[in-house]
């Protein structure tokens, strides 16, 4: 459906968040939207609260869709874009916030620029879904070969218009980092990437999430470099170094 902005929101025992997170997209000044709550066999309460959180809200917008077992995010997200009936893809985490304007303005970018894959600013928060004060900016593009030593894109900021480049590509590999991933697939194939420079995102970050263990990071990236883009060991090094470089200042 031209205009429907298909949200795929990969859910984990994450009974302490989701509710937050389905409330900032029913408050989305963009109003065409679907959102996929792909529940990835969780051991919490997390499918009892977004049963509640349906019941109580009787949006037909809001579609849960069950795996079969724990396979993942990769994979989930995967599911997500199977069943997704817009024609622009956005991707939410089950912990992280999107402010009122988000859609409305990203996709207004996305549609200026005329192009498949869009990105915004974004800011750290706490547990507690407040930011920190600490904003991400963006650069105006990026292409493959700066993108393999920049950190900026961050999932639950990316956009991408189905029209303008194909939903085979938008799988994301089963791999650790899958989305950085995708983000390299993407880029190295042709496409350019076109950042919004607003902060439109809160990313909450907790002791329990992949990228708090900073030393298995460092192994994902090593890991993409050297499996997944097939990169020499003097190439690997080279970007590595300036990605650990730009983490670190993103973070301080």
């Amino acid at each position: 459906m031209d205009g429907l902005v298909s949200i795929i929101v990969p859910v984990y025992n994450v009974e302490k968040y989701i509710g937050e997170t389905i409330a900032c997209v029913e408050a989305q000044t963009y109003g065409n939207w679907e959102l996929l709550l792909v529940e990835d066999n969780s051991s919490d309460r997390t499918l009892a609260v977004i049963g509640r959180c349906m019941e109580e809200r009787e949006d037909s917008r809001i579609r849960l869709i069950r795996q079969p077992s724990n396979m993942g995010a990769a994979r989930a997200r995967n599911r997500g874009l199977k069943e997704a009936r817009g024609r622009y893809i956005a991707y939410l985490d089950a912990d992280d916030l999107w402010v009122p304007e988000k859609l409305e303005k990203e996709l207004r970018f996305l549609r200026e620029k005329e192009a498949a894959f869009a990105f915004t600013g974004y800011e750290f928060a706490d547990e507690q879904g407040r930011g920190t004060g600490k904003v991400v900016h963006v650069p105006e593009t990026l292409c493959y070969r700066r993108a393999l030593s920049n950190t900026t894109i961050f999932t639950t900021t990316v956009m991408f218009d189905t029209e303008k480049i194909d939903r085979e590509q938008l799988e994301m590999p089963v791999v650790k980092s899958e989305d950085t991933a995708l983000w390299f697939r993407v880029l190295r194939n042709g496409y350019t990437a076109y950042g919004l420079d607003e902060n439109l995102v809160r990313y909450r970050r907790s002791d329990n999430t992949l990228s708090a263990n900073k030393l298995e990071a460092l192994r994902r990236i090593w890991h993409l470099y050297r499996r997944c883009e097939n990169l020499s060991l003097p190439r690997s090094a080279w970007h590595f170094c300036f990605w650990a470089i730009r983490a670190v200042r993103r973070r301080l």
